[in-house]
């Protein structure tokens, strides 16, 4: 399985810090040919599209305010944002979104960043990378006003259930599945779900170092999930929705250089 393309690795995370260049070169030796890095906030968007430039056309960035660090947003923070924006190697907005399950910052703070994010969206023409954890209706409810932007966003790392799944296929979204399809625990709801997924609407990402499948065998020793780990997501993702590895390889290749141009 080869020319993958993981479409969102945490990689400027503390837990990479020791060998950041080594999880690089496994993921590329492991089949993954492409890695969008996320940007969470100002500083480590400026470190992730800094980083990306040492692997041309491998690594890219995003560049975003995650809804977790909504309350630290300003009217300044835009214009960095565009400035980060303007690089090649940048090639989304976002992580931005709503996340009511941990509300480090107020929804009020995060509605107000989610859309300031929006707008930019619009204003750059760039894709969307989003995040929504427990705030369904909310968002939808914010994204009926930008039904715009919708075919060029992604919702990343879906862990939601099947009518929520529809709903953002219904709208236009594309889908971003992680590990969490591989977890019998959590995921039961979203192994049910994904047969719903459109190939031509399919991306495929670890969120790494978060959510290392848990049918990872053997386990990593410090339990950090990387981008090498991209094949083995695709193989469980293939079981339930009844088609070939190859053809969720193709498709969420295919997708991914047509959305974010890479």
């Amino acid at each position: 399985m080869n020319n993958l393309v993981e479409i969102g690795i945490n990689l400027m995370s503390r837990r990479y810090n020791d060998d950041r260049e080594e999880v690089v070169e496994k993921a590329i030796a492991s089949g993954v040919s492409k890695m969008i890095i996320t940007g969470t906030n100002l500083k480590n968007s400026e470190h992730a599209a800094d980083f990306a430039t040492r692997y041309p056309d491998i690594l890219f960035s995003t560049a975003g305010i995650h809804p977790h660090d909504a309350r630290h947003f300003n009217s300044k923070a835009i214009g960095k944002l565009e400035k980060i924006l303007e690089l090649p190697q940048v090639v989304a907005v976002g992580e931005c979104g709503l996340d009511y399950n941990r509300i480090f910052s107020s929804k009020e703070d995060q509605e107000t960043c989610f859309k300031a994010q929006l707008e930019l969206a619009r204003k750059t023409e760039k894709p969307l990378f989003l995040h929504e954890r427990q705030a369904h209706e909310a968002f939808v409810n914010i994204m009926n006003d930008y039904t715009d932007v919708i075919p060029r966003s992604v919702v990343h790392c879906f862990t939601g259930n099947e009518q929520q799944l529809k709903t953002y296929v219904s709208m236009g979204f594309y889908i971003g599945i992680t590990g969490w399809i591989c977890d019998e625990r959590r995921g039961n709801e979203l192994q049910h779900a994904v047969k719903h997924i459109p190939l031509d609407r399919l991306l495929i990402e670890t969120d790494g170092p978060f959510l290392t499948p848990r049918t990872l065998k053997p386990r990593p020793k410090n339990d950090r999930n990387e981008p090498a780990f991209l094949p083995h997501i695709v193989e469980h993702l293939a079981h339930y929705m009844n088609v070939s590895s190859e053809e969720i390889a193709t498709h969420s290749t295919q997708n991914a250089e047509r959305l974010f141009g890479v």
